[in-house]
């Protein structure tokens, strides 16, 4: 299901009217409507902030009226909801689990792709990561670190922090935060 179609059933679910949602979350009540017909995508920071006023984790959002499965440990490449946007895929393992203590993704940035315009920023929680191919650009509390294939990094995740891929390939990032509603 794409994501404006799942945003709508959401909404509908929790009895909001575009109006409501654009009301509690800041967002306009146009942005809203181009999103469920999928006229536009929005970025990673804007879902979350429609979902905040819900409230729902971005997990719960791309896994929200899915059947509920037998308990598993094994999820295949193809059960893994990507929860990223143009160029910047981010795979979420374990999505359907409930009550998850961890949040662990495979994220892939194409060229030039990053985790976003603004900077990410948390009010608890850690994040730690390892590059396993490409070129990434750290961005840590204003200080710009390079990491190549085998570097790592951990993190709080109260520190204002960017991802970019500075290299010619795409790079690819194993990663795991916590809490696991972010």
């Amino acid at each position: 299901m794409d994501t404006g179609t799942r945003l709508k059933l959401v909404r509908e679910r929790f009895q909001l009217s575009q109006r409501e949602l654009a009301r509690r979350s800041g967002v306009t009540n146009s942005t809203i409507s181009n999103i469920e017909q999928n006229r536009v995508s929005p970025s990673v920071s804007s879902l979350k902030k429609l979902l905040q006023s819900i409230p729902m984790s971005l997990a719960d959002f791309f896994t929200f009226d899915e059947p509920p499965k037998q308990e598993r440990f094994v999820f295949r490449s193809d059960e893994q909801p990507d929860l990223g946007r143009e160029g910047l895929r981010l795979l979420l393992v374990g999505a359907t689990l409930p009550g998850r203590d961890m949040r662990m993704l495979r994220e892939l940035y194409a060229p030039g792709a990053h985790s976003g315009d603004e900077l990410i920023v948390h009010n608890e929680g850690e994040e730690c990561g390892v590059v396993t191919r490409g070129t990434i650009e750290l961005t840590i509390d204003g200080q710009t670190s390079i990491l190549n294939a085998g570097d790592g990094y951990y993190i709080p995740t109260t520190l204002p922090h960017r991802f970019r891929n500075i290299g010619q390939d795409e790079a690819e990032v194993i990663s795991a935060n916590t809490p696991a509603n972010f």
